[in-house]
């Protein structure tokens, strides 16, 4: 590698510099005293672990996006975590072990052998909240609402929710007894939402009426939430199995929709992102100017019960590095005192420790050394004036 390479890095992996992490690091005090005030208390899982352990109950797409390496000390298969959903789950299950409802939020970055989108980053920072120990839509809603609490508070208002759930998808596969093989070209079709596709396969399995009927069905129940809800309440009639499903889309959207045009809220049955993890109802929040999801969420009951405890559970995740790109810049900019290089001198060595125990950013020159304040990004200095030492702006 020629020295003019060096410098370079892998293709979704970037770094971040000084206005951009400073803005970084403003956001995240922000959304973590956010997720504190909900009462979610934050926990850092490691970096690295055993594979089995990382992957627990996570699905093959985990696994695909997972980095693996051979651990030294022990010739075990050890993984990069690339979603720390399932560390927060054993911490959960495994070291807390709480009988009452519990809150952890976790931020962290987290790598990709993919990224997630076109020219994503392969090495997100990751925020996400989670709830264990709750089955009922009331902590569904919870999530949800912090979610959208969550991009508020980074400064994003305009927001759309696409608001699903596997169950009516998964209960009609079971009926039905699709294999798994079946299964899987059904969820390709129903994602593309192909009417020819989804009657081609289900004329070809020779399904009965009424199975065939609502499967198909499925592919149009998407639109605003009353409209989507009174069409699936015609098709699935008074069935216990999608009566809770649609009673408890109805309470999520009741609960979120202050705050949201009707416009920004609809339902998708046929909407099944996460498929393989998740099992109850899912979300995806989307901005103006992004063509994926900037949040997603839902329930994954269950995950750790291969820790030694199953416990219902639902959360959400977010990259705060994408966020930070889709939020207005700073107002103030770069703020700063740019104190002269001055040995020995009492009265600047006070002056310059006050300010600092005020939050004040104060740099201190350097004998020899040239440059504006500006040039240390600082918009005041440090003079000495008739009457000592002052503080003088631009």
């Amino acid at each position: 590698m020629s020295i003019s390479e060096k410098w370079l890095l892998p293709e979704g992996i970037d770094e971040i510099l000084p206005d951009e992490a400073r803005r970084l690091e403003r956001l995240r005090r922000r959304l973590l005293d956010l997720l504190e005030a909900w009462g979610y208390e934050l926990v850092m899982p490691p970096l690295i672990e055993f594979l089995e352990s990382l992957l627990t109950g996570t699905g093959r797409d985990l696994d695909l996006q997972t980095f693996k390496i051979t651990d030294q000390l022990t010739g075990r298969l050890m993984g990069i975590r690339a979603d720390m959903t399932p560390q927060a789950a054993r911490i959960d299950a495994h070291y807390l072990k709480r009988s009452v409802p519990t809150r952890l939020c976790y931020l962290g970055s987290v790598l990709r052998t993919r990224p997630g989108a076109f020219c994503g980053s392969r090495e997100p920072l990751q925020l996400g909240a989670e709830l264990f120990g709750h089955a009922g839509y009331d902590s569904d809603a919870e999530i949800l609402r912090l979610a959208l609490a969550t991009l508020k508070t980074a400064g994003i208002d305009e927001v759309f929710v696409g608001l699903g759930h596997v169950g009516p998808f998964r209960t009609l596969v079971k009926r039905a007894g699709l294999d798994r093989e079946r299964e899987a070209d059904l969820f390709e079709a129903m994602q593309r939402k192909s009417h020819p596709e989804v009657s081609a396969l289900l004329d070809a399995w020779s399904l009965g009426a009424g199975d065939k009927t609502k499967i198909t069905a499925l592919v149009d129940l998407h639109g605003q939430v009353d409209d989507v809800l009174a069409r699936a309440c015609a098709v699935f009639g008074a069935d216990p199995d999608f009566r809770d499903v649609l009673d408890g889309l109805s309470d999520i959207a009741r609960r979120i929709r202050d705050g949201l045009a009707s416009r920004c809220l609809y339902v998708d049955l046929s909407e099944l992102q996460g498929y393989a993890y998740y099992t109850g109802a899912v979300f995806s929040i989307f901005i103006p100017g992004l063509g994926h999801a900037i949040a997603n969420g839902g329930r994954y009951d269950h995950v750790g019960s291969a820790f030694g405890r199953s416990r219902p559970a639902v959360g959400f995740s977010v990259d705060l590095r994408q966020l930070l790109r889709h939020i207005p810049p700073d107002t103030d900019g770069p703020r700063g005192v740019f104190a002269p290089a001055v040995d020995d001198d009492p009265g600047l060595a006070r002056l310059i420790s006050e300010l600092r125990t005020r939050g004040e950013r104060v740099v201190v020159g350097l004998p020899g050394a040239t440059g504006a304040p500006a040039d240390y990004s600082c918009d005041r200095e440090i003079r000495r004036g008739a009457e000592g030492w002052t503080i003088i702006e631009g």
